[in-house]
């Protein structure tokens, strides 16, 4: 029977680790453990489950830590798991369908995110697909920022069933997350490349995050939750620029027209707003003649924002 190795670096995870593991118990052949220095019971439960846990220094760079656990893997194939996530049964059964006979090398997983409480089904968050099963020795994370996708030498192919993933339990823990791991990489990655934002990103930045999550991404079908998370991306956003800004030195300005500058900016905002409304609206429709004047009262609007 071809061996899976299932790979889980944590960090002080007692109060998730032993569902992750109990999820993984019947599908892997073996169980690669890196403990990130927890300072907790983490490194005492995966004991149980396997004894090959290794203690490696907690990085900041997550992906580290996931490589040195796939070098110490000896399965065909290797599925790379965070504490927070579970494979489902019905997952568990098409992972083991799909490497007794498989061409590719690595497959994609949908990631079924349960945000405070609830699934969410839109937006950014679903189907939310993560590279994570490979076949040994043929794929690794890279190590320059915390968002990459993990990346394979070869062909891949898609899974059907969800990994579920207990994503954000409460509002502290996003912007713990937010502060102390996701905008500082991406603030790196942007002075990395030499980007250079100017002033009126404070504005611009925000705005079209909320709007890209909110409508774009159809955040607003997933009701309260799906609000309170797309303005939490727009401050998300307005952290990174915050950052960046902190980094060039707190550049001042304020010119004579800031004002007027700052009410143009907010003016075109809410132009983009009341488009979006109105596809959004027209969209969801199901009466004929409400939806040709959604589309009529867009294409006024649509002309008004050109002009």
């Amino acid at each position: 029977m071809t061996k899976i190795s299932v790979v889980i670096s944590a960090y002080n995870e007692e109060e998730k680790i032993k569902d992750c593991l109990d999820s993984i118990k019947n599908l892997a052949s073996e169980i690669i453990f890196v403990d990130n220095s927890s300072s907790d019971k983490t490194s005492y439960i995966a004991k149980r489950y396997t004894n090959k846990v290794f203690i490696r220094k907690n990085n900041l760079m997550l992906n580290v830590n996931k490589n040195y656990g796939f070098l110490r893997a000896t399965g065909d194939w290797i599925l790379s798991l965070d504490a927070d996530e579970r494979v489902t049964a019905e997952l568990g059964k098409e992972i083991r369908e799909k490497i007794e006979n498989s061409n590719p090398v690595g497959y994609w997983i949908p990631r079924r995110n349960i945000i405070f409480g609830k699934w969410i089904q839109n937006s950014i968050w679903w189907p939310d697909y993560q590279l994570r099963l490979f076949r040994n020795g043929k794929g690794k994370f890279p190590e320059k920022h915390v968002h990459e996708y993990l990346s394979v030498d070869g062909k891949t192919e898609q899974l059907k069933n969800p990994l579920d993933h207990i994503n954000y339990t409460s509002i502290s823990q996003y912007i713990y997350k937010m502060d102390k791991i996701y905008t500082e990489s991406e603030v790196e990655n942007i002075l990395s490349k030499g980007g250079q934002l100017v002033w009126i990103d404070a504005v611009r930045m925000p705005a079209s995050d909320f709007l890209k999550t909110f409508f774009a991404q159809k955040g607003y079908k997933d009701g309260l939750h799906g609000l309170v998370l797309s303005i939490l991306q727009a401050f998300y956003a307005e952290i990174v620029f915050a950052k960046v800004w902190e980094r060039q030195g707190f550049r001042r300005h304020n010119s004579p027209a800031f004002l007027e500058d700052i009410y143009k900016e907010f003016s075109k905002i809410t132009q983009e707003f009341k488009y979006w409304f109105l596809s959004s609206m027209m969209e969801m429709a199901k009466n004929p003649l409400k939806k040709a004047a959604y589309k009529f009262k867009r294409k006024i609007l649509h002309r008004k924002i050109s002009a």
